[in-house]
């Protein structure tokens, strides 16, 4: 799965990177081969550390964003989310 991280106003160290490239990855899972690309945003919001996971490829693009007290917990609740999202676009395409 080809994953493009960007962080806006910080730099991101390397083991955040690492986190961030280990539970996308899972994503591959739901996606076609040539579907497999991700772009992940990273910011700081004045109400905490958000993170924006877009899959552009699918129906013109998917875009999940969650906002949480750590870079690592809103990864997370946006990887969680598109999972569930990916799951549904698969089951409507089946039926």
């Amino acid at each position: 799965m080809e994953i493009t991280i960007k962080s806006l106003k910080f730099d991101a160290d390397k083991k955040l990177i690492a986190f961030v490239e280990k539970k996308v990855d899972r994503l591959s899972k739901f996606l076609a081969g040539s579907e497999a690309v991700a772009e992940v945003v990273l910011t700081l919001e004045t109400d905490g550390k958000g993170a924006k996971i877009h899959i552009p490829q699918i129906g013109g693009g998917i875009v999940i964003e969650r906002t949480s007290d750590t870079f690592e917990n809103a990864v997370t609740a946006c990887v969680d989310a598109m999972k569930e999202k990916l799951t549904r676009e698969k089951e409507k395409k089946q039926k």
